[in-house]
């Protein structure tokens, strides 16, 4: 026994120094580098021999070169394709959009058109524009996503819609919309505190948590759905489909309609994708007035004609001129920013050609001077 223990020690001794001779003839591994979350690239399929330093490059457009013939037979998926931006979904943004299309029809996410006039009795019109202007405002205060505000608006709506209020009560249900938007998409809401504060404690927090709750059974909890925001972003995109390069002064004159259209009561009947296609229609209008604002991409990929948008489009573009809601200055000023190029000053003429609500040819058709 002993004998045999002697030479299972020699054999495990003669194995260990083999070995120690093999790793010194192996040159020494250098470290391994920590990095940074930033710096990681998703390489697991990269060959090994990769230079980890190479910026990936980008893939190159499949699109066709568009002449001024192709112009009018572009397709939505084609524009998208040339987008860089991965949350185009460039595959699928169409149906994106007929899907986002089909739910805002829904009667559960639809307000009534004319709920002041057959539910309302201590509420008005113009309560509610003061209401939404003082709300664009606490949006601005805490730094809160349009989609936040978008989302408050329709909760209001649809809950005036079903639930008489006393006025003292109304801006109790701004805030507590707000408190509920926030929840869903802000990644830090505002706590209870700071919706109080805003009002200056005019509302209790225990008042402001059941009104909450109210608008919460009253939604069934199903708290998501397409507003005029969820739209704007798409066709915007198609929108600059003759622009070479994005055109930030565009984008930001839809989002100042778009908010302006959620001053008039009037714009409630309409659904928020045609809102949505009438302030990119406008848009277009006030940055290139003698061109046409709508063309065969636009309505191919939107599913609206000019004609269904001339209704919308004149209230948008009444407001724009401060024909209408002139007293509500909160979007007005909001858009004077900088940050927002101050698209709020633009100058847009007063009337909109007939001719442009006709149907759309082939081409962008332009008006002699």
């Amino acid at each position: 026994m002993v004998d045999q223990e002697n030479c299972v020690r020699v054999t495990r001794l003669a194995r260990k120094r083999a070995a120690e001779e093999m790793a010194e003839q192996q040159p020494p591994r250098a470290a391994k580098k920590r990095v940074a979350l930033g710096e990681l690239t998703n390489s697991s399929n990269a060959p090994a021999t990769r230079d980890r330093n190479l910026e990936p490059t980008k893939p190159k457009c499949r699109g066709k070169k568009k002449g001024k013939k192709a112009e009018a037979t572009t397709t939505a998926n084609e524009i998208y394709e040339e987008s860089e931006d991965p949350q185009m979904c460039a595959s699928y943004a169409s149906d994106i959009y007929k899907y986002l299309h089909c739910m805002e029809m829904e009667v559960k996410r639809r307000p009534l058109p004319d709920y002041i006039e057959k539910v309302q009795k201590d509420v008005n019109s113009n309560m509610r524009g003061i209401l939404v202007d003082w709300l664009v405002e606490v949006a601005e205060e805490y730094k809160l996503l349009s989609d936040t505000l978008y989302l408050s608006i329709s909760y209001i709506d649809r809950f005036l819609s079903a639930n008489v209020l006393n006025r003292q009560k109304l801006q109790l249900l701004g805030v507590s919309s707000m408190l509920v938007a926030s929840k869903y998409e802000e990644i830090n809401p505002p706590h209870v505190d700071d919706f109080c504060y805003i009002t200056d404690n005019t509302y209790t927090k225990k008042e402001v948590v059941k009104m909450e709750a109210d608008i919460l059974n009253y939604l069934k909890f199903e708290v998501g759905s397409p507003t005029v925001k969820s739209f704007l972003r798409k066709i915007t995109r198609i929108a600059q489909e003759d622009y070479k390069t994005p055109n930030l002064e565009l984008e930001f004159l839809g989002y100042y309609l778009a908010e302006l259209s959620l001053l008039d009561y009037s714009c409630v009947k309409f659904l928020p994708s045609l809102v949505a296609a009438s302030v990119v229609f406008l848009s277009r209008f006030t940055i290139r007035p003698k061109l046409h604002p709508w063309s065969s991409t636009l309505q191919n990929f939107s599913g609206y004609k000019p004609a269904d948008l001339k209704d919308c489009v004149l209230i948008v573009h009444a407001l724009q001129l401060s024909k209408r809601g002139g007293s509500l200055a909160g979007v007005r000023e909001k858009y004077k920013q900088h940050k927002f190029k101050c698209v709020s000053t633009l100058s847009c003429p007063p009337e909109v050609p007939h001719s442009f609500f006709e149907d759309v040819k082939e081409s962008l058709l332009e008006i002699s001077s």
